[in-house]
């Protein structure tokens, strides 16, 4: 019997004779979430993004465009339309969750197949443990810049190794410690911590702004400081890259969103709570960062960008403490909910047999390490051109197929045994998507072909990977997302949409 999109069930269970025996494709953590634990309401959701939305990195995007010369209109207004615009796809992927239980690689087997899914997991999975390392390391420094001040100069010129202080070392240790115990208690901790996270961080960053104001005497410097770039010819080439790259930020959960989505308890409580969630709490965190930033320009006669050498510029023993442990909280927040629960889940789908959930988030946590994230964010232009610009562009051509496949193709209605079942509907060609993989192909290489970086500011050649993609590169999410939509319903033609039994 099959069914249409009207008449399957709002909230989907699997039954168990419904589960493979024995297949290699299932294990207890990408099975479905069953309907009576699907219980996170609208303000798990809510406190959700704003624990992961106030944290050091997203600080630094808005601080970030300050440092390349816009005012504090000009960086809230391209972050908030930037956030506006990446809550659509994270709404539509994020419907698959309620109404199946399932994790994001899960849903990528949909579209690319049991075994193809492996390919968006892992680059989700790559980009994840990099974010972690990132976030890691910056917890990291916040703990080492306490020290300094709390056990004096002997603590900062410790001997170096590896060219920073042993202590740093040690204090980017004994903070992914943390970061791994907690989140080795699974989801419910997670809830939890971020239940109370979020507003203890909100209070955090009004405290920072009512120091820098009292600094800078009064409120009013802090707006008055002008944009180097106008609203012209200068402005532009900076303000399309910059946007793209603020979508970047949230393109990895627009991907991974079902992990979460998956223990709500419908569609109402997801929805909501993303909206309330994320696109205000980053237009919030984005004016706090800007006009703190403008603050430093003020205080200290250039824009102090990150907030952990911010803070350290304080006298104030008690002010430091409570800066760097709202530092921390923010952190560990955002690190353990975005950056660890989408690649064990990801890897869990690599081998479902060898790799649990807490053994997945071993792994990233080794793999945060290696990527040497102290790298990443040495400079604005490195942080949000190279790195988000590169990411951005490859994230936004799955999520362009994962739309395509789940709205436009199946019209949301997925086969369930069938996404854990070799031979199934969705094993394809020996369990790959041939229409997948091409049109991620195709909308990766438009997206990221013409990367290019300013002389002696990035990796890429100037003139671009690819010069004749070089001007596709400003606004490499958009082009990978639409290329990758438009060309894999195309390739897919007019199959029969699936059907639940």
């Amino acid at each position: 019997m099959t069914s249409t999109p009207e008449t399957v069930p709002i909230r989907v269970d699997l039954s168990s004779h419904d589960i493979p025996a024995d297949s290699r494709f299932v294990n207890d953590d990408l099975l479905p979430v069953p309907v009576e634990r699907r219980r996170w309401t609208t303000y798990n959701f809510a406190a959700l993004w704003v624990g992961m939305a106030h944290n050091i990195p997203s600080w630094m995007l808005a601080s970030g465009l300050v440092a390349l010369g816009m005012d504090w209109k000009q960086a809230v207004f391209t972050i908030a339309l930037a956030n506006v615009i990446v809550l659509v796809p994270m709404l539509l992927t994020g419907h698959a969750g309620p109404k199946y239980g399932i994790p994001f690689p899960v849903l990528a087997r949909a579209s690319f197949g049991l075994r193809g899914a492996n390919l968006p997991a892992l680059i989700r999975a790559g980009v994840a443990c990099a974010w972690f390392g990132i976030q890691t390391w910056i917890g990291g420094q916040g703990i080492f810049v306490l020290g300094a001040k709390l056990f004096g100069g002997g603590w900062a010129e410790a001997a170096r190794v590896g060219g920073q202080p042993w202590t740093l070392w040690l204090c980017f240790v004994l903070f992914w410690a943390l970061e791994l115990a907690i989140i080795y208690r699974g989801m419910e901790a997670l809830r939890r911590f971020e239940n109370w996270a979020a507003p203890f961080v909100i209070v955090g960053a009004l405290v920072l702004l009512a120091w820098i104001t009292a600094k800078a005497g009064g409120f009013g410097p802090l707006l008055d400081q002008p944009s180097a770039l106008g609203w012209g010819a200068d402005f532009w080439p900076v303000f399309f890259p910059s946007l793209m790259g603020m979508i970047a930020f949230w393109a990895t959960l627009s991907l991974n969103i079902p992990d979460f989505t998956r223990f709500g308890a419908g569609q109402r409580a997801q929805i909501w709570g993303q909206t309330l969630g994320l696109p205000t709490t980053m237009t919030l965190f984005a004016l706090l960062s800007v006009f703190v930033t403008s603050g430093s320009q003020v205080v200290y006669g250039a824009a102090v960008w990150d907030p952990v050498a911010l803070a350290a510029r304080t006298d104030n023993v008690f002010g430091l403490l409570f800066a760097l442990v709202t530092v921390l909280v923010a952190t560990i927040s955002v690190n353990i909910a975005a950056n660890v629960v989408s690649p064990a889940y990801d890897l869990a789908n690599l081998a479902p047999k060898l790799i649990n959930f807490r053994t997945g988030a071993l792994i990233t946590g080794v793999v945060g390490v290696l990527i040497m994230p102290w790298k990443l964010t040495e400079t604005p232009e490195l942080y949000i051109f190279t790195w988000l610009g590169l990411v951005g562009g490859m994230l936004g051509t799955v999520a362009g197929i994962l739309i395509a496949d789940y709205w436009i193709v199946r019209r949301t209605v997925l086969d369930l045994p069938d996404l854990y079942r070799p031979g199934g509907r969705y094993w394809y060609v020996r369990g790959w998507n041939p229409a997948a993989v091409a049109a991620f192909a195709v909308g990766g290489v438009l997206a990221v072909g013409g990367s290019h970086s300013a002389p002696g500011k990035g990796p890429f050649p100037e003139d671009g990977l690819i010069p004749l993609l070089k001007p596709l590169a400003d606004y490499g999410w958009a082009v990978g997302l639409a290329a990758s939509l438009v060309l894999y319903v195309v390739l897919m033609g007019p199959k029969t949409r699936s059907a639940t039994p």
